[in-house]
């Protein structure tokens, strides 16, 4: 295969085309800043870096050709928006080049908090200031919350987002906030602000930054969700769905009735019929039911779960999405799949005897076994 028929990698976000693009963009803005020597600088064993490596690489390359105490820096990186070369709109990873940008604030302004988050505030909307700014609120936990509730009310929804989406418990690819894993209350006064912005963009971000809650405080993050379903509006009822889809997939009963499904859902099932009890890996099996409703109408929430054998020997569930129905009253319905056994990179597997399981609403209704190996 060519190099031009190579589908581009993430880490060709930071690629020499970015660079070029930082340091034009830089030299517009910092005095006496040498793009061409930067440039050079920057290319200087590049290609051996993977995307975050590269990162780290530029702001350390930045740091050298800045030169300037970060307090009077920060005045000119303030003013970068107005001359960003944001690069080609086909190009889905152009974003990347204002990262190590971005990121170089939280490294080497960590101890000037004000001017900081205040170049964070002019940066974010480049790319994203989320993972910035989340060492501001490990050590600079009372300045910067103020900072994040009064971003809650700013005309730019780049801004608004990254109070939610810089705070979220568990936002992937940045550093966790252990502080709002172990205690998500703070969290309150940030989404109550923004739960019924007007942007999508920032709706999404709450949404996820609930669904992080779900994974450490289910029952507290239900609570929450209850209380804003009693007043709520389609914002609300929006970001709702979309917080409890962990919660869903993980089938905790107690967020169905929330999203409008059968609390007690009354429904019989048949047996599982197999396709096959015995597989090998990269085999797929076939599996089918039939569910009957009961006297009612039911809104419903079908999925199959596998239960994986491990390498301890002990069985863990992971469920799949299969449909999600309004059943009649004394209805009826054939569920068929087929499910993959195809190796895949974020999953090993083990011989040995497997289970596969229907979950309505939930809760499980039929289970079968199958034994997966040579």
């Amino acid at each position: 295969m060519s190099d031009a028929d190579k589908s581009p990698l993430m880490k060709d976000g930071l690629g020499g085309h970015a660079i070029k693009r930082i340091a034009k963009s830089v030299a517009l803005v910092v005095p006496g800043f040498n793009a061409k020597a930067f440039q050079k600088d920057a290319e200087c064993g590049l290609d051996a870096l993977e995307l975050k490596a590269r990162v780290h690489h530029l702001i350390a390359v930045l740091h050298r050709h800045y030169d300037l105490p970060f307090k009077k820096l920060s005045e000119y990186l303030q003013d970068l928006p107005d001359v960003w070369d944001r690069g080609s709109a086909a190009d889905n990873k152009a974003g990347f080049a204002a990262w190590p940008l971005i990121d170089y604030v939280a490294i080497h302004g960590l101890q000037h908090p004000k001017e900081a988050l205040q170049t964070l505030e002019k940066l974010t909307p480049m790319f994203s200031a989320e993972f910035a700014i989340r060492p501001f609120i490990q050590q600079h936990t009372d300045i910067t919350y103020a900072k994040l509730l009064e971003w809650c009310e700013h005309p730019s929804e780049h801004v608004r987002r990254l109070a939610s989406e810089g705070s979220r418990p568990r936002l992937p690819w940045g550093i966790r906030l252990p502080q709002f894993i172990k205690n998500p209350e703070p969290l309150v006064g940030l989404l109550e602000k923004l739960k019924t912005d007007e942007s999508l963009y920032v709706r999404r971000s709450v949404a996820n930054n609930l669904n992080d809650i779900s994974k450490d405080n289910p029952a507290w993050m239900i609570n929450l969700c209850d209380r804003w379903l009693t007043d709520s509006n389609e914002h609300t009822d929006w970001i709702v769905k979309h917080a409890l889809r962990s919660l869903v997939k993980a089938g905790d009963v107690r967020v169905f009735p929330l999203l409008g499904y059968a609390a007690k859902p009354s429904v019989t099932v048949s047996d599982i019929t197999l396709s096959k009890k015995r597989i090998a890996v990269g085999d797929s099996i076939g599996f089918s039911c039939t569910i009957t409703g009961g006297k009612k109408a039911q809104n419903l929430v079908i999925d199959y779960v596998v239960y994986f054998m491990k390498a301890n020997g002990k069985l863990a569930p992971k469920v799949f999405k299969l449909k999600n129905i309004m059943l009649a009253a004394n209805e009826s319905i054939a569920i068929t799949k087929n499910h993959s056994f195809k190796p895949i990179t974020t999953r090993r597997y083990y011989a040995g005897t497997h289970q596969l399981a229907i979950q309505v609403n939930g809760k499980e209704v039929a289970r079968s076994d199958f034994y997966l190996g040579d």
